[in-house]
């Protein structure tokens, strides 16, 4: 019996003593009947301990915490965060990464670049093309090192949304020839040691769609033949099912499988799941955007994805709103920074809900096996080194103060409530506990984040707090707890409203030109040794062969830029096509959807094509054509197009000469500017320049 009076649980992954029931003998015939040694929720059946809650290691500790995390990924939502001056570039990251400082994240999952668009923009594939490698394009293995600086013990993860074409060798599908995914995804985790000295600790098989169990068999294989055994594998990165299904009646896949990651879980689990013994973790969680709600949500499920649902390990997607916010899921990050331009960035609310497990816990550490329901509404979760450490973190969110955006969350109360808490086993000397206290200002719209509060005096075992509602407290005797700050940064400005890039950057730092926000294809800097003239530094769209989308990619390679309530814009671009026959580009303004709507994106665009033709259309796909005609353009040969939108009327130049005029817009009345190709080709842009008035 655990110190509440409740059945203790056996925690996924721990090994079993000699003689337990339901041996691993026997998994595969029992489990899936509910053997009574099969792991349940903490919660399940603990009860409150003489009015209050017991937290004792006598009989033993419950699950290894495996830490806290956030993606970057899914898709490009760290893509403005690089193009930030210094200092503010390093004072993000230190509110990120740095122990004892901010969110002082224990896991960076980041995503392996598929070329695809996989939620707010596409990132750059480390194989565009089977003979091609390159490990240092985009900007995830800066970010893992700029982490891993900070802060040498933080686990990192590699997960794709989509892969490079030719891996599917015609087919949209990752698993008919698995041998080569399997190659393409250990190469990434060599390069990434190879060329940047970080060793990838976890490894997934296809963020939120299908797996297949031969895939996961043979990838294994090919991480041990490689030398990387210590790489652990995470599937599946969708739901708890089928894979727990899958594992229970496969005994060579629950052997591969390290961990069960669900997104999105709702704080629940399945028995499925539980039965298989294995760690599982909310693998992508929260979601939400980041203001006082999002806040909530994400103390919510913080401690109770562990008190309902048994996860060790909670990931929240994203580590940082630095995308354009009129993108899907705008500011659904831990913190905001989208302003590279003028320096500002915001330390939103969700960085310090973090730090209040965060900086008082590490993994390795190991919950107490506790009820963790408060009687009044409300969660906690207590936590120990094992050498005397503990640490208590209590939330009282309340339902409409704490919903993320899924899954759907069922009506609760919360009331206000004085808790008793008794230390017990190693913790009854305890005299002292430090105290950091949250409170969410709803009413007021003035919250207390992170605040020290004087200790609390543990009297012959026992502390009583009266807690209210929305409320998030810390109580630990670790003494290391700081809320890091630094001098605000620079004002919000809007995107400058004249705008110029040459791209003559002879070395660099990044494959990508800043604030161009890729979304269907993948635009490099290039140098175009065979152009001996004005145009040796351009900036080429690479992607030649439709991805393995995880999204509805647009059958268009469009970069997106600048301010989103853009109206009256002029915009010049050099464009180069290098397709003969059927090459075209564009270069638009008004440009009003993209992420994982970039399909049907609407705007105005002015499209010149190697056939010595041009189109306006009032869509990316082409479909609404609204002037046509001859142009003279050829392929291979450079040209000038401007594009002028002012109120509801358009025209257009090639070459500083009219070719087009009075076309009028009925759809659109702001976005961003954008350049891009007819299809998956290779096209060269230059001296890009947009004025907005």
């Amino acid at each position: 019996m655990d110190a509440a009076g409740g059945r203790r649980v056996r925690c996924p992954g721990s090994p079993r003593r000699a003689g337990a029931p339901c041996g691993r003998a026997l998994l595969w015939g029992w489990a899936l009947l509910g053997c009574a040694w099969c792991p349940r929720p903490p919660g399940a059946a603990a009860a409150p301990f003489l009015a209050g809650y017991a937290l004792d290691d006598s009989g033993g500790l419950g699950c290894e915490f495996d830490g806290i995390g956030a993606v970057s990924g899914g898709g490009a939502t760290s893509r403005l965060l690089v193009n930030y001056p210094e200092p503010y570039r390093s004072q993000i990251l230190d509110y990120l990464f740095m122990p004892n400082f901010g969110a002082s994240l224990h896991i960076l999952k980041v995503e392996i670049g598929g070329d695809g668009q996989s939620t707010d923009g596409t990132e750059p594939s480390h194989m565009h093309y089977e003979n091609d490698e390159n490990y240092f394009r985009g900007y995830e293995w800066w970010l893992m090192k700029e982490a891993k600086k900070r802060n040498p013990n933080i686990k990192l993860i590699g997960l794709p949304w989509a892969f490079p074409g030719w891996i599917g060798r015609g087919q949209n599908w990752p698993y008919n020839h698995p041998d080569v995914t399997a190659y393409y995804i250990v190469s990434w985790i060599l390069g990434a040691k190879q060329y940047h000295n970080l060793d990838i600790d976890y490894i997934g098989i296809w963020n939120e769609r299908s797996f297949s169990s031969k895939y996961i068999k043979l990838l294994r294989y090919t991480l041990d033949k490689r030398g990387l055994q210590r790489v652990k594998i995470i599937a599946s990165d969708n739901m708890w099912e089928p894979i727990s299904f899958f594992m229970m009646v496969d005994s060579e896949l629950h052997k591969v499988v390290d961990i069960i990651g669900a997104h999105y879980p709702g704080t629940k689990t399945v028995p499925n799941a539980l039965a298989t013994q294995k760690k599982l973790w909310a693998s992508e969680d929260d979601s939400t955007f980041n203001d006082e709600v999002g806040a909530g949500c994400w103390a919510r499920i913080l401690n109770q994805n562990y008190v309902n649902g048994n996860m060790t390990s909670t990931i929240a997607w994203n580590l940082v709103a630095s995308y354009y916010q009129d993108l899907p899921f705008g500011r659904d990050g831990l913190m905001t920074a989208q302003e590279p331009w003028s320096g500002y960035y915001a330390v939103e609310s969700p960085i310090w809900i973090t730090a209040h497990t965060t900086q008082f816990t590490h993994p390795g550490w190991h919950y107490l096996q506790v009820d963790g329901h408060l009687e009044h509404g409300g969660s906690y979760v207590a936590l120990t080194d094992g050498l005397g450490n503990l640490t208590i973190i209590i939330e009282t969110m309340t339902y409409h103060h704490s919903q993320c955006i899924r899954p759907p969350l069922f009506p609760f109360i919360v009331s206000p409530q004085k808790a008793t808490f008794y230390l017990k086993g190693s913790f009854h000397k305890v005299k002292i506990l430090k105290m950091w206290y949250t409170k969410l200002g709803f009413k007021s719209a003035n919250s207390t984040l992170f605040h020290p509060l004087p200790p609390v005096k543990v009297h012959e075992g026992m502390f009583s707090l009266n807690l209210d509602m929305d409320e998030v407290y810390t109580l630990t005797t670790l003494t290391t707890g700081r809320k890091g700050t630094y001098p605000d940064p620079p004002q919000s400005k809007p995107f400058p409203s004249n705008y110029k890039d040459d791209f003559n950057i002879r070395n660099p730092p990044f494959s990508e030109a800043p604030h161009f926000a890729d979304q269907t294809g993948v635009f490099e800097y290039f140098v175009n040794t065979s152009d001996p003239g004005d145009h040796i530094f351009t900036l080429r769209q690479v992607v030649v062969q439709r991805p393995i989308t995880w999204a509805s990619d647009a059958d268009q390679a469009i970069s997106i830029i600048g301010n989103f309530k853009w109206v009256n814009v002029t915009i010049t671009c050099d464009v180069y096509i290098e397709r003969l026959g059927n090459g075209g580009v564009f270069i638009a303004g008004r440009v009003e959807n993209g992420g994982i709507y970039v399909r049907r994106s609407k705007g105005l665009f002015f499209w010149v094509f190697a056939d010595g033709t041009y189109r306006v259309t009032g869509d990316l796909s082409g479909k609404e054509v609204l002037m046509k005609g001859m142009s003279g353009v050829r392929a291979r040969v450079w040209h000038t197009l401007t594009l002028n939108l002012k109120g509801s009327s358009a025209s257009g130049s090639l070459n500083g000469y009219p070719l087009w005029e009075n076309v009028t817009l009925s759809e659109t009345s702001h976005g961003w500017a954008a350049i891009g190709t007819h299809s998956f080709e290779f096209a060269q842009f230059d001296n890009f320049h947009v004025e907005a008035s």
